[in-house]
């Protein structure tokens, strides 16, 4: 069993939390409210920013060329490809006004500030796995709720759904755990699976904060 085999194992629970998700169950059904929707896309817009700035730093600190190649790759994905779907959703007419500028909520801000720092000061093995929830969960979200969006017929957000159930996705998940798998030691396995599952509860708890359209406490 491959490294990257049983951290997707130990973090069962955690992934069935994913799939259980309210904001997932109404996005792949067509129900989510489009509010929501809008929020979701302005946090990851925030996010994707900070996502790609790890992994710069992650291909800067890559021991091969074909894995610094990739993570540079990746980052630029998340900062023009998938940033610019983002826009094109946001601007596309369905979604509700903009309500002021976007900020990064409480989730957002821990997700990337965790991101940043791990890829910056952890291990170049620990810093992949941190990575690789946002590539993996996403793709197998999407190719769950593709099952479900293909049923409905005017599905307002198959858009999204087919971004993450594309095959140059799926492919780019197997690269990405190659590389992760190849960096794994004995030495930094338990603290690549922590980085795996802090992850993958963030990726949790993004979908969550997104529904619930999660904000700062206002002040006093």
């Amino acid at each position: 069993m491959t490294f990257t085999d049983l951290t997707w194992e130990r973090t069962a629970g955690l992934r069935r939390a994913v799939e259980e998700s309210v904001f997932l169950a109404e996005l792949g059904a067509g129900t989510l409210d489009p509010r929501a929707f809008r929020n979701y896309l302005e946090q990851d817009a925030i996010y994707l920013a900070g996502y790609a700035r790890a992994l710069s730093l992650l291909a800067a600190r890559a021991p091969d060329a074909a894995s610094a190649g990739f993570w540079a790759r990746s980052a630029h994905g998340a900062a023009v490809v998938e940033a610019s779907l983002h826009a094109d959703l946001l601007d596309g007419g369905s979604l509700p006004p903009a309500e002021g500028t976007p900020e990064a909520s409480p989730t957002t801000l821990g997700y990337v500030s965790h991101l940043v720092a791990t890829a910056a000061t952890a291990p170049y093995a620990v810093a992949a796995a941190a990575v690789l929830p946002c590539f993996w969960i996403y793709a197998d979200a999407g190719r769950r709720l593709a099952a479900h969006a293909d049923l409905v017929p005017d599905h307002p957000y198959a858009r999204w759904v087919a971004a993450y159930d594309a095959p140059e996705f799926h492919a780019s998940v197997a690269e990405a755990r190659r590389f992760v798998d190849e960096a794994a030691t004995p030495e930094l396995a338990e603290a690549m699976h922590e980085a795996f599952a802090v992850a993958t509860r963030y990726e949790w708890l993004f979908w969550e904060t997104a529904h619930r359209l999660e904000r700062w406490p206002a002040a006093a």
